[in-house]
């Protein structure tokens, strides 16, 4: 993994169920029936291995705030808007069952508007976000499955390592302070274990995670 700095935090402590909203960063899917792996299809599923912790300014957590504050993090929604594939789905044991994702964004190269056409080509770093918010665990915190992809003459697959390369890329652009237009945002990042096994056992395309789950908890700053 990069070298940013990670605190490891106590599972427990910060997922225990609730059946109301809370002021907490996030409740353990599988502690009410849900998964850390969302379901890709065909048996198995991509880890869900960042999670924006439900202490995050509000605004960050709406559907709007959080494509800006990704914006600020070099991701931007699909090229010219079209989605290109089946969605995926996650149970983040929250009394919704199994959920489409709630949008898939890709990395930007810089540009908001084409930049992610460039990654459909070339290929780069992409995630799907799930929002926890079901009446038996509603965190509002954001599940994200982010990987490294291949290019398009490859077929878009994972490449070798690609969830913890793609996580530990997104983390590194993220930690500190990032901006998009008017708006600064200051970023802390946190290493859980505990949440997803290691090794390749259900992950899609048989690539094996070092069981990392990175939490991040932003703030938006004046």
């Amino acid at each position: 993994m990069l070298g940013f700095q990670f605190i490891a935090l106590g599972i427990q402590a910060l997922s225990t169920v609730f059946t109301s909203r809370r002021a907490v960063a996030f409740y353990n899917p599988t502690l009410n029936g849900g998964s850390m792996l969302d379901n890709a299809g065909g048996g198995g599923g991509e880890p869900l291995n960042v999670i924006v912790s439900g202490l995050s300014s509000p605004p960050v957590l709406t559907d709007e705030g959080f494509l800006h504050y990704a914006q600020a993090i070099g991701f931007s929604f699909e090229c010219l808007h079209q989605h290109l594939g089946a969605p995926q789905s996650a149970n983040l044991g929250d009394g919704n069952g199994w959920v489409n994702q709630t949008v898939e964004l890709r990395q930007d190269f810089g540009d908001d508007d084409l930049g992610t056409c460039l990654e459909t080509l070339v290929g780069g770093n992409h995630f799907r976000l799930y929002r926890q918010n079901g009446t038996a665990a509603n965190s509002g915190a954001l599940f994200l499955a982010v990987s490294q992809e291949e290019d398009l003459e490859e077929g878009h697959t994972i490449i070798p390592d690609g969830y913890n390369a793609g996580r530990d890329k997104l983390v590194a652009n993220a930690i500190g302070e990032t901006s998009h237009g008017h708006i600064k945002y200051f970023t802390v990042a946190q290493n859980l274990t505990g949440l997803l096994a290691a090794g390749s056992e259900g992950v899609n395309h048989g690539i094996a995670t070092d069981g990392v789950t990175v939490l991040l908890t932003v703030k938006i700053v004046n």
